[in-house]
């Protein structure tokens, strides 16, 4: 068994269609198809079960589908130490970002630290929370911002910031003269929230059980420019980070000061065992 056929392999399984991965690879359907009935064959089981549209694995090709995975990762590794060895500042970063911190924070910091390291290349990939955490675990992303706490036996973690959540009500709601307002005090409004995916969806649902209720939904998003314009629309409520109130430009909203309080605490994270290169020690320090 050769490294290039663990590869290709690895290739079609990620895109579940050989005529997909031998366009990423540039190698004719065909021959990609012969190599993978040469590997079914020297390992004397069946892979992939091929239809006209989608390649499906089987039982055996889930076991070579996460230990190419495996490979795929040391590989990157090994590629990744030899570089820093010729303490060239070059380098290559997969970085995730959640959608609703990456237009709060990054777009200056990303500027600044390409004029500084301009060598260094970020790619950069924007998912919810939960999604950017399992993608930094499995070795997707070599670095990620998410919301704090994180499993510390699986990541380390490098805080950047520090704040709490605020609740945005339209300047006609009967709660727009206060000042702060407690949680339990919300239990018949209507929410504007986050999507299932988004760490702070968990968060702040958490903290609402323990008020003793289940809030009411009435509009999920994954923009906090639109959950904002959604209250400016007076279509209900919303709770977000005070960074994210300070840009919110408008006076059809108030903005209140919530009890108890909800942390909003970022961090960069990494997978604790994987090697973090040059480039990446450098962006966390640059970021922090």
């Amino acid at each position: 068994m050769e490294l290039r056929q663990l590869n290709y392999f690895f290739e079609v399984a990620k895109q579940k269609s050989i005529s997909k991965a031998a366009t990423t690879l540039h190698l004719s359907q065909p021959a990609l198809s012969k190599m993978l009935k040469n590997l079914e064959q020297e390992l004397g089981m069946t892979l992939l079960i091929r239809t006209n549209k989608t390649s499906e694995l089987t039982d055996a090709g889930m076991v070579v589908f996460e230990y190419a995975k495996k490979i795929n990762n040391e590989l990157a590794n090994m590629s990744t130490i030899l570089n820093d060895l010729t303490e060239l500042k070059r380098g290559e970063i997969h970085f995730g970002l959640p959608p609703i911190i990456g237009s709060l924070f990054f777009p200056n910091i990303l500027a600044a630290f390409h004029k500084t390291y301009p060598n260094i290349t970020i790619k950069i990939t924007e998912y919810g929370g939960a999604k950017i955490v399992k993608s930094v675990q499995e070795g997707e992303l070599d670095l990620a911002v998410t919301v704090l706490p994180v499993n510390e036996e699986l990541f380390d973690s490098y805080p950047i910031v520090n704040e709490t959540m605020k609740v945005i009500v339209h300047h006609d709601h009967a709660l727009a003269n206060r000042d702060v307002v407690d949680l339990s005090e919300l239990k018949d409004e209507e929410f504007i929230f986050y999507h299932e995916d988004f760490s702070l969806h968990d968060l702040i649902w958490k903290k609402f059980l323990q008020a003793g209720y289940e809030p009411n939904i009435v509009f999920k998003s994954s923009q906090w420019d639109l959950m904002s314009e959604m209250v400016v629309a007076n279509l209900g409520i919303t709770i977000l980070p005070k960074s994210i109130c300070q840009r919110v430009k408008s006076d059809s909203i108030r903005v209140l000061d919530l009890t108890p309080e909800i942390p909003w605490n970022l961090a960069v994270i990494k997978k604790r065992e994987k090697y973090l290169s040059f480039a990446g020690r450098t962006f966390i320090e640059f970021i922090r």
